[in-house]
């Protein structure tokens, strides 16, 4: 084991000889190489194409027979597979290629961000410095990534044969963007070329899933979805030299002049959204938000307008609609007076979540593994970890049983990746099963690690 590398406490449902075997199977500086490589390749959601390339050369190289599919040529899924020789439960690690980024378009990136902005090399660049990795993509989401890939070798090296087969997918476009009016079509398609596209024709059959990504070593199986309304309001565009002035901005025709009242009314609205819609389960606690993300309202060349537009960017709960929604912001509107409006909305995906029943063999073993390498039962994940999108909604979404479980987020630390790669090896061998055992039905209910289900009300 490499020098600074705390040895996991043998503690848990996992034994003191299955624990070592795979620890002294990891090399810490293989991880990190892996890491740092793997996280230098720029890629951002559309340009995914040489980090993908980079992980089906590796799988290759280490025999986990990689298959590349994708609705494009340049944003290919890859999917590898270890095990699956005997009659044990599929597991599947999902982690995704894009990192967040700056506007590639100079036109959007003028207009959306302060030059000091684009400066900032964590954008672009990943690096180990005083023992913490920096770099966005490290942490979202080529970390995770490498442990998962990492854990598969250290299973196959420790001479574990997998009984079912543990799935490694890596996918492009997570992050967005998504297609919205004139920017549309599947140029700025996110999720729906992603993982969503690799689990209906990357020839995969989970049992259960797990989402590769930092919730600082918590769990949770919830995930909330994102929907964008355009909320319009209509006015008049007059012939400047025609125009009388009004001593109020509320009589102006333009509606440029009506958003004052318009944002004021909608920023209220936002304000009570997270409150009346926050959803609290011993599978995590959702706190949806909403905010005015972009407003349009003619060009500067044109010399008027009739409409402007602002853009309302809204999480949503697993048991939230956006019918609801809608419904709750043309009510604020017809609240205003004197303002014609239009609200529709432009961008739509539901949240989800696991059944506690069903996706508890799946969180006992995560919690089994926490207890063997942490020393103490597994917690219940962050609030922000199950109020975004990942990519575990798409197989609770298909009545696949998933959950999202990664290391520390923010400043991870080879000691963070290295644990996480023994856990999801752990995991992976606890829901798989061993090929010289008999395999139950995965582990054993209402156990983690040994200790009573934390999350049971």
């Amino acid at each position: 084991m490499a020098d600074g590398i705390t040895k996991p406490s043998m503690m848990g449902a996992f034994s003191d000889e299955d624990v070592k075997a795979i620890t002294d199977a990891i090399d810490i500086n293989e991880l990190t190489d892996l890491i740092l490589e793997l996280s230098n390749i720029y890629s951002p959601s559309t340009g995914e194409a040489e980090a993908s390339a980079f992980v089906h050369a590796w799988m290759e190289r280490e025999g986990f027979n990689p298959l590349s599919v994708g609705a494009v040529p340049h944003r290919q899924n890859v999917i590898g597979t270890y095990g699956g020789h005997g009659a044990g439960r599929n597991l599947l690690f999902t982690a995704h290629l894009d990192t967040e980024s700056e506007p590639s378009d100079p036109t959007v990136l003028a207009k959306t961000r302060r030059p000091s902005s684009a400066e900032n090399r964590e954008w672009k660049e990943c690096w180990l410095e005083e023992g913490k990795f920096y770099g966005y993509a490290v942490a979202n989401d080529r970390g995770p990534m490498s442990c998962m890939l990492m854990a598969a070798k250290a299973l196959k090296k420790a001479g574990f044969d997998l009984a079912g087969r543990m799935y490694l997918t890596a996918c492009p476009g997570e992050c967005g963007p998504e297609p919205i009016e004139e920017r549309g079509g599947i140029d700025y398609m996110g999720k729906e070329i992603g993982a969503h596209y690799m689990f209906h024709h990357g020839g995969v059959a989970p049992d259960y899933a797990i989402a590769a990504e930092g919730t600082d070593f918590g769990v949770t199986w919830l995930g909330a979805g994102s929907c964008t309304f355009r909320v319009q309001i209509y006015g008049e565009s007059i012939f400047r030299p025609l125009l009388k002035a009004p001593e109020k901005t509320a009589d102006h025709p333009s509606p440029l002049y009506k958003l004052g009242p318009v944002i004021e009314a909608l920023h209220a609205w936002t304000r009570d959204y997270e409150r009346d819609n926050t959803y609290d389960t011993k599978g995590g606690t959702c706190l949806p938000k909403a905010t005015i993300s972009s407003i349009q309202g003619g060009f500067p060349y044109s010399g008027g307008t009739q409409i402007c537009s602002l853009y309302i960017g809204c999480d949503l709960g697993p048991k939230q609609k956006a019918a609801d929604v809608l419904h709750s912001l043309e009510s604020v509107m017809r609240e205003l007076p004197g303002i014609e409006f239009d609200v529709t909305p432009v961008n739509v995906y539901h949240g989800y979540e696991a059944q506690d029943d069903e996706i508890e063999p799946l969180a006992a073993s995560v919690g089994s593994a926490v207890q063997s390498v942490k020393g103490h039962p597994v917690e219940k994940a962050k609030s922000v970890y199950s109020s975004m999108w990942r990519d575990h909604n798409v197989f609770n979404m298909h009545r696949i049983p998933a959950l999202t479980f990664g290391p520390t987020r923010w400043r991870p630390t080879p000691q963070d990746f290295f644990e996480c790669t023994l856990m999801y090896a752990l995991i992976a061998l606890s829901v798989c099963g061993q090929m010289n055992e008999q395999v139950s039905s995965t582990t054993a209910k209402g156990v983690y690690g040994g200790m009573s289900n934390p999350f049971e009300n």
